[in-house]
């Protein structure tokens, strides 16, 4: 192991420290991928109107579910990787590299394929209005063409996650953010383009931000930087890749599934309501960064200590980082019930009084169950970081179930409230599985893990 990847190991030194030291890179990236989105659309918005507003905001669904599966397989490739680091197996990490970006590449290739080929198709499904289907088929068929520079940015700052390093995929993520905002101003200000020149610059920053990221950690560090020899993977190599990363992706789709039903039960309520709710939406995506942040980070911490052995270490992590996420969720829920209505701000007009009143008790109920949510991540994603994502994938299911059974049959019954507690209804069914489960995974790993990832060849 070369000394630039001895500093990023999670399996040594003080747990929770670690744990947050890793953490808060994630979450600053988030949280300022959240203020690009922001400005992002307000350009769009403020240059193109509200047809193309309309236009570029009806393809989000599309989008959770199209570019959310190449997030979720990326980070699942990401975790052999780093369960052979922390196993200090460099052999097989960089077999297990080369096996993610062939596999990449083939995924890529099929998925830009398939939907550019129905991407207009699913917008009809989707009952797309006349007056923004030509914004939204631009945009999309362009974001659609660009998934290989999303699975290129995705899989190299993921490999550098694996090993312990988020802070250098910040670096990236800052650089193609300013990018992609500069872009839009000349493509849409300047050269007059339209919905298709916000799609050109989402993919020209990602592109370049993947390829920096690609170059950087090929020259930083030599357990990422391939050879010839390192592509002669093997079927067990490919399988447990694919049994890994598949199943996080499939994650991404389940839950947009339930997300859907739950929209068209919003949608049934009126304009108002549905201002409301999106405003909702957008201050969780906001207050609950650092949440999302810990569970993403326990991923990589589990990943390094199964490879090592260290399964003691995996339980204390989980916890201490999970009573952390409890402690984080109590002081979000001050925030939102007393600044609620300033952050709301940012989103609707202070005059929308009904539609803020909505927002604000969609939000207040959500916030005030973090805790469960809190659980769903740390957990599951715990589980994710020990190789059991075939099993991580039923407590997806069992969220989608309770969404979509709320959706179709609460409304009616319930009105609105029923709108507010879809979300902690469906993270305490998760929770319910997931608690259980990591303890059936942890048995499981002090039969197999600490064997098969200290195996010098393959």
């Amino acid at each position: 192991m070369d000394n630039a990847s001895k500093k990023n190991i999670l399996t040594e030194g003080k747990v929770l420290p670690g744990i947050i030291s890793f953490t808060m890179p994630i979450f600053f990236g988030m949280l300022f991928q959240q203020f690009y989105n922001m400005v992002d659309t307000a350009i769009v918005g403020k240059y193109l109107g509200i047809n193309a507003l309309a236009g570029v905001g009806s393809t989000g669904s599309l989008m959770f579910l199209v570019i959310g599966t190449v997030n979720g397989i990326c980070s699942g490739f990401a975790i052999p990787v780093a369960q052979s680091f922390g196993a200090k197996n460099m052999d097989m990490l960089k077999r297990f590299v080369a096996g993610a970006t062939l596999l990449a590449a083939i995924l890529s290739a099929v998925l830009t394929v398939v939907t550019v080929l129905l991407c207009n198709n699913m917008l009809v499904a989707m009952d797309t209005t006349a007056e923004s289907y030509e914004y939204a088929y631009e945009y999309l068929v362009i974001i659609f063409a660009g998934i290989p520079f999303t699975f290129l940015y995705n899989l190299t700052s993921g490999f550098l996650r694996s090993i312990g390093d988020s802070k250098s995929p910040l670096y990236f993520l800052f650089i193609s953010s300013a990018l992609n905002i500069a872009l839009d101003f000349l493509f849409i200000v300047g050269f007059k383009m339209s919905a298709d020149g916000a799609g050109l610059a989402t993919v020209i920053s990602q592109a370049v931000s993947g390829l920096a990221c690609l170059v950087y950690m090929s020259r930083k560090y030599e357990v990422l930087k391939l050879r010839r020899k390192d592509f002669k993977v093997n079927g067990f190599i490919l399988f447990r890749l694919l049994s890994v990363g598949i199943p996080m992706g499939i994650q991404y789709g389940i839950t947009a599934v339930g997300t859907i039903v739950i929209q068209a039960a919003v949608n049934s309520f009126g304009t108002i309501t549905v201002a409301g709710v999106v405003t909702s939406g957008k201050i969780s995506s906001l207050v609950a960064c650092p949440l999302e942040a810990l569970g993403a980070a326990m991923a990589t911490f589990a990943g390094q200590n199964i490879g090592a052995g260290n399964l003691d270490r995996v339980n204390r992590g989980l916890w201490q980082a999970t009573f952390l996420g409890f402690g984080v969720s109590a002081v979000m829920f001050g925030v939102v019930w007393f600044f609620g209505r300033y952050i709301a701000l940012l989103f609707m007009s202070a005059d929308e009084m009904e539609a803020m009143n909505y927002a604000m008790q969609c939000i207040r109920i959500n916030a005030a169950f973090y805790c469960l949510l809190t659980i769903v991540l740390t957990f599951r994603y715990t589980i994710q970081g020990m190789g059991y994502s075939t099993l991580a994938i039923f407590a997806g299911i069992l969220e989608m179930i309770a969404r979509c059974l709320i959706g179709i049959f609460l409304p009616a019954v319930m009105g609105f409230i029923s709108i507010c507690i879809a979300s902690p209804v469906a993270w305490l069914a998760a929770d319910l599985f997931l608690i259980p489960a990591y303890y059936m995974c942890l048995k499981k790993a002090k039969r197999h893990y600490s064997k098969a990832f200290h195996t010098e060849s393959l």
